[in-house]
């Protein structure tokens, strides 16, 4: 048996924890712990090799840097041009630079890693110059600690019922309010659904970074949309709990955590219906999908009018979904990996 010690690097640590990439990183964590696998991300420490989810200028250094100790470089695939347009101010205008610094990360490589099928073969049809091994790994949930709860629910329902004057159907949804994320046809539904109270939770410190009429949204919402900005795991998971429909508006995601979470915490998901959810939740199966707004705004009111017959069932099979990709399996998946690679490279 191989000892594995890895090198978890992540650029930013700090400015990025809040998002995709810091969750996803805290995940790993988490993952290659429950299968006693060593970790460190300092890279002054020892170890056998790297795995890298950042595409900036000190990730190339710790490429490099790594090369030249002969340790294997793996790259996570976190970052594209597809995914990054639509988000920060610019982000249009320095979308090609972000493609350029990833093409030439991933293709620097040895070994890569994408979140879902839909992200490897975008990876390999645009962004590799040769064909490359790219192994298919979840971020992944922890299905016991992201889950639906009495406690959690009460708890949040007691904090801030009134400061959010949560008196409606309550209709929720997660992550940094860029306009990829959907947030200009979120609030359209939520003027179209006055009589159900919405809540988006994400990291307000972005604000200043984000478009006008992206900030003009976050100060002046409808009536029945409040943004609370960041809140503790235990505060998010007791609005999961309390919510009628978990609803993800995003036009491009390389799999989406919160959907993971969603089915952890037996919530109803309606989703756009987007290329990388193709092949793993089926609409009617697992979730809801919706091709524009008027089709969200139908099966939000279907889901909270208690009009789906077989409920109990998609949210059944949604579990299940989040559970296969539990984040010791994930864990698991990540050791294999790591030991193939220490057996082969030269």
């Amino acid at each position: 048996m191989i000892v594995v010690k890895v090198l978890l690097y992540s650029e930013g640590k700090n400015s990025f924890s809040k998002s995709g990439v810091g969750q996803a990183l805290n995940h790993q964590i988490e993952a290659l712990g429950e299968n006693d696998v060593e970790v460190t991300l300092n890279k002054e420490d020892s170890y056998d090799l790297v795995h890298i989810n950042t595409i900036g200028i000190k990730s190339y250094e710790m490429l490099k840097e790594a090369k030249k100790l002969k340790k294997p470089v793996i790259f996570h695939t976190h970052t594209t041009y597809e995914d990054f347009r639509g988000s920060i101010k610019g982000s249009y205008f320095l979308s090609p630079i972000i493609k350029f610094w990833a093409k030439k990360l991933y293709n620097a490589a040895d070994y890569l890693i994408s979140p879902s099928e839909y992200t490897k073969n975008l990876i390999k049809s645009k962004y590799l110059e040769e064909d490359k091994e790219i192994r298919v790994i979840s971020n992944g949930v922890n299905t016991k600690k992201f889950k639906k709860s009495e406690e959690l629910k009460k708890k949040f329902l007691d904090e801030y019922k009134n400061i959010y004057d949560i008196k409606k159907p309550l209709i929720i949804t997660a992550g940094l309010p860029f306009e990829r994320k959907g947030i200009r046809d979120f609030v359209k539904i939520v003027n179209k659904c006055s009589n159900y109270q919405f809540l988006w939770f994400g990291s307000s410190s972005v604000k200043s970074m984000l478009p006008k009429r992206i900030q003009d949204i976050i100060e002046n919402p409808p009536k029945n949309l409040i943004f609370p900005g960041y809140v503790e795991k235990d505060i998010l998971i007791g609005a999961f709990s309390a919510a009628k429909v978990f609803l993800f508006t995003t036009y491009e995601e390389n799999e989406g955590i919160v959907v993971l979470e969603t089915f952890s915490a037996e919530l109803p998901l309606v989703v756009r219906d987007i290329p990388v959810y193709n092949d793993w939740i089926e609409d009617g199966k697992s979730c809801f999908k919706a091709k524009d707004n008027e089709e969200f705004c139908q099966k939000i009111k279907n889901i909270v009018e208690n009009k789906v017959e077989n409920l109990d069932d998609i949210v059944k099979n949604a579990y299940n979904i989040a559970c296969e990709r539990d984040l010791k399996i994930i864990g698991a998946k990540y050791k294999k990996y790591y030991e193939d690679i220490l057996n082969n490279f030269r």
